[in-house]
């Protein structure tokens, strides 16, 4: 299983977000330039569809493939009342023959798509990754070198997290905790609902790069700039003054 949400920020304020990431998380980023295609399977394999995603990783000096399936969604009056979505999950390591078994296996290319950007690896509560990618496609069939990007200007936010059917509670409370942090950047919210841009990003980002970041913060510890405005809530640029506190800011990502 896995924990997921997202969210989208323009460009612009991508540096910013980096910065705020970086004092969060108290690790460097990482590169990420994944090609992914998008397998769905055949008549002859089911009255039920079945979808598959390879993930091939450029950025390592030899690519590696992953094989990625993504299931249901936890259902149920509790599974509503969250902000982060619940979903199967399984992935696996892949030899770089895996797109030509998945088509003698009867299975056809549905998309396919190069994600450029960021991301971080660290412990908070749970094990949590944060993506930031420009997401592009192909003008040709593999051509990743002449991708394009779909929504210019705009990059998608992805926190995902693993979990269990005995810990997503405790996992599903880390990355909502994690989330507020970056309420003046950016909404997240499951995959699916759009919630566009934030007002407040240019004020947050205006912040975050005139104090050119903050320190490593440990769990549960509000990140702070050195004029005592914090990230993890709105701030107006001018006045410096704390516009929401935590819980206000919690309150709104339910709703």
């Amino acid at each position: 299983m896995e924990c997921v949400v997202q969210g989208i920020i323009e460009t612009q304020y991508v540096e910013a977000l980096e910065i705020l990431l970086q004092g969060l998380c108290g690790v460097n980023k990482e590169r990420l330039r994944v090609h992914e295609i998008c397998l769905k399977s055949g008549p002859n394999l089911g009255f039920v569809a079945s979808e598959v995603r390879l993930l091939c990783d450029l950025e390592q000096s030899e690519p590696t493939w992953t094989v990625k399936h993504v299931g249901g969604a936890l259902r149920g009056a509790g599974a509503e009342q969250i902000s982060v979505l619940v979903r199967s999950m399984v992935e696996s390591k892949a030899s770089k023959n895996v797109l030509r078994l998945f088509y003698a296996l009867g299975y056809k290319l549905d998309h396919e798509l190069l994600r450029v950007g960021i991301t971080f690896h660290f412990q908070r509560g749970a094990q949590i990754t944060v993506t930031v990618s420009s997401v592009n496609k192909m003008l040709k069939l593999h051509a990743t070198d002449e991708a394009v990007p779909v929504t210019p200007g705009i990059q998608l936010v992805e926190v995902t997290a693993p979990a269990t059917s005995e810990n997503y509670n405790e996992v599903v409370a880390a990355v909502s905790s994690f989330c507020e942090y970056l309420a003046p950047l950016l909404h997240l919210s499951k995959p699916g609902v759009s919630t566009g841009v934030v007002p407040t990003a240019a004020a947050a980002a205006a912040s975050l790069m005139s104090d050119g970041g903050g320190t490593t913060l440990g769990v549960g510890e509000p990140a702070r700039n050195g004029n005592g405005c914090y990230y993890g809530m709105a701030c107006d640029s001018h006045s410096m003054t704390r516009a929401k506190n935590r819980d206000s800011i919690s309150d709104e990502m339910k709703m």
